[in-house]
């Protein structure tokens, strides 16, 4: 059994105090799709039957260019004996993305945000880089020695787009959580070290707070820089000077509505969900989407069930008050507790946790697994929302992610067929698939050599 000594490295804890969706009946009479990307009425022409749209959907997904922005990885699967050219147990792998047709992927260097007496110190530091950067080496044995002759490393849009047209699968790396980048003596430098070594987006925190940002779990526990921290601001500067997109997924809303006030350049939101309909703090509420819009930039709706779907009021009170019964952080996430030691309880503790959340569970039970076509009515109200410039599609596979229809990357099309199903055209659905995540990427690329190109011109006067 896994020792969880760090709560705050546990993937994605799920949040306890929100608010319920709202009623399906209210969700059917959305008007999803606005009037400049509305997708063709299937009223506008003759019925396909299930055969001739199932038809459709394939061709479509054979000539898009489908990136999915946010896979985790386990480390133990990037060996000789075991890594991801094999079918291993594992979300995504090349086996799975050649049979889902899933093109590109971003595959993620993860930090969790460490609790401990020395996180924020040298030694703590020195523990988040290593991690990190043996990640790095994991995602390019992948590229270079486990695959080389069916995945390449992009390390731009126009890589990208060679690199599909070649017929391979197309690597790109992420890095969840700016911790490893460490302190004031070191951040700045390494934002061009991890360029470098393929980062082509960072988030400047995770489910805690980090010296670069607050964290979006702040609502619940509290804020350590109401926003960005000063060595943050310098952070998003120097992103923008070598073009690495800002990821603002797990950053707190504050976080978010400052980065976009210093950003140059478009940002992303890598894997988030809409907060209307799933009200969550991971998600974002319709003020952060419209700011995303008039930043130029794309939110990427993720396939994370929790983040479609949330508990009823009854069951989020229940769970409230477990936790402070049990002192449990709010960082805890519920589902780790029945496959990992908790600190701070003794085994006979939490046996009786887990006890009690069996009923809890019987009393208040957990909502059904949300869908694909969940997953696309977060789509469509973002869509309805912001255009269909601003919206992208992300899975957070192998890090709780995963839906009915959506499981893995060996399903990707079920994505494509509901987009389909809904009267996406082809060129909408490009879009979503990472049309408008290059977009950015370029525009990304393009305010850095403009910002490189001022510096040394600056510097030969």
């Amino acid at each position: 059994m896994k020792n969880v000594s760090n709560l705050s490295n546990l993937r994605h804890p799920l949040k306890t105090c929100v608010v319920a969706l709202l009623a399906c009946g209210m969700l059917s009479g959305l008007a999803y799709a606005s009037e400049a990307a509305q997708p063709n009425p299937h009223s506008a022409a003759k019925p396909m039957s299930e055969a001739q749209l199932i038809a459709k959907a394939k061709a479509i997904h054979k000539h898009v260019l489908t990136i999915d922005t946010h896979n985790d990885i386990d480390i133990n699967n990037f060996a000789f004996s075991r890594n991801y050219s094999q079918d291993v147990d594992s979300q995504v792998n090349l086996p799975k993305m050649i049979a889902g047709g899933l093109d590109a992927s971003f595959f993620i260097v993860y930090t969790g945000q460490s609790s401990e007496p020395d996180a924020f110190e040298a030694a703590g530091y020195k523990k988040a880089y290593d991690s990190a950067i043996n990640m790095f080496e994991a995602i390019h044995r992948m590229t270079t020695v486990f695959a080389p002759n069916q995945i390449e490393l992009a390390r731009s849009a126009a890589d990208v787009e060679r690199i599909h047209a070649k017929g391979k699968k197309v690597a790109l790396i992420g890095v969840e959580n700016g911790y490893p980048l460490g302190d004031e003596k070191t951040a700045v430098k390494r934002v061009k070290q991890f360029y470098e070594r393929g980062a082509r987006y960072i988030s400047l925190a995770h489910q805690g707070h980090s010296q670069l940002s607050d964290s979006n779990t702040g609502e619940q526990s509290g804020w350590k820089w109401n926003g960005l921290s000063p060595l943050g601001k310098q952070v998003i500067s120097e992103m923008n000077r070598f073009g690495i997109m800002i990821d603002v997924s797990h950053p707190s809303k504050e976080s978010m509505l400052q980065t976009l006030k210093l950003s140059k350049a478009p940002i992303i939101a890598s894997h988030s969900a809409v907060r209307s309909l799933a009200d969550v703090s991971r998600n974002m509420d319709d003020e952060q989407m419209l700011a995303l819009k008039a930043n130029n930039g794309v939110i990427q709706i993720v396939g994370f069930s929790a983040y479609l779907k949330t508990d009823a009021p009854e069951r989020r009170i229940a769970q409230k008050a477990l936790r402070e019964e049990f002192k449990l952080p709010d960082t805890l996430w519920w589902q780790a507790i029945r496959h990992a030691n908790v600190p701070n309880l003794s085994d006979g503790q939490r046996e009786q946790l887990i006890i009690r959340l069996d009923a809890l569970d019987a009393a208040f039970p957990p909502p059904k697994r949300a869908t694909v076509k969940d997953l696309v009515d977060h789509i469509d109200y973002a869509v309805n929302k912001i255009g269909i410039d601003h919206v992208g599609i992300s899975s957070d596979f192998d890090g709780g992610g995963g839906i009915d229809g959506w499981n893995d990357a060996s399903e990707t099309f079920n994505v494509t067929l509901e987009l389909v199903r809904r009267g996406y055209t082809e060129k909408q659905i490009a879009q979503l698939w990472g049309g408008n995540l290059l977009r950015v990427m370029r525009d990304v690329e393009q305010v850095a050599a403009k910002i490189q190109a001022d510096e040394k011109k600056t510097a030969a006067k």
